[in-house]
């Protein structure tokens, strides 16, 4: 008979291994291969030099060619696919060739160039699903609901009612102006501020 010290430790493990299912099953469903219907193509994403690969990230491996998508747009900086479980029809990702793991490492140059495709991207996605508006949407870091280490944007096609998100019947308060705005306010400045100091174009000897 197990004495209650490993009981324990056996309990614990189980719940160990199901946490990790758990996570397994939500990154496994969050990009799907889509299951192909007559009629359709699944077209698999170009191969790029430019992408980073090896690390078992799934948007790297469509971005070799190693894993199936429907790929609506391509240049050398980023792709565009169908998310395989949308929260709308039509709901598209914009992935980075380059593996980032989150934007605030994504260097503003390809940011910049993720960020210019959204406008025509956006407007096709939402003639195409007769949609009027569209949420973009950057999940990053785990506690704001990034599953995918690989820095994407998401193009979210919405119709008037359609209540996706029920916070966004919420009543919003009025920002205070006291003393934890304010210093929340400083605080910002002076990371901004931080960072100017820091890049090498401030650095440099005239």
């Amino acid at each position: 008979m197990a004495s209650p010290c490993e009981s324990s430790k056996e309990a614990s493990s189980g719940l160990a291994s199901m946490a990790a299912l758990r996570r397994l099953a939500v990154v496994s469903s969050h990009l799907r291969p889509p299951v192909q219907e007559p009629g359709n193509s699944v077209v698999p994403a170009v191969a790029s030099s430019r992408s980073s690969g090896g690390n078992g990230c799934v948007f790297c491996e469509i971005i070799r060619g190693e894993s199936p998508a429907f790929k609506l747009y391509e240049d050398d900086i980023c792709l565009c696919i169908l998310d395989s479980n949308p929260l709308t029809f039509g709901h598209s990702l914009i992935i980075t060739k380059s593996h980032f793991s989150s934007l605030q490492v994504t260097p503003p140059s390809v940011v910049a160039a993720m960020c210019s495709t959204v406008p025509t991207l956006g407007n096709a996605i939402m003639k195409a699903t007769h949609c009027k508006s569209f949420n973009l949407v950057v999940n990053n870091g785990s506690a704001a609901g990034q599953v995918i280490f690989h820095t994407h944007l998401h193009i979210i096609p919405r119709k008037a009612g359609d209540q996706l998100w029920p916070s966004e019947s919420f009543r919003r308060q009025s920002l205070e102006q006291n003393s934890e705005t304010f210093v929340l306010v400083k605080s910002i400045k002076e990371q901004l501020s931080s960072a100017d100091e820091s890049t090498p174009a401030n650095n440099s000897e005239d």
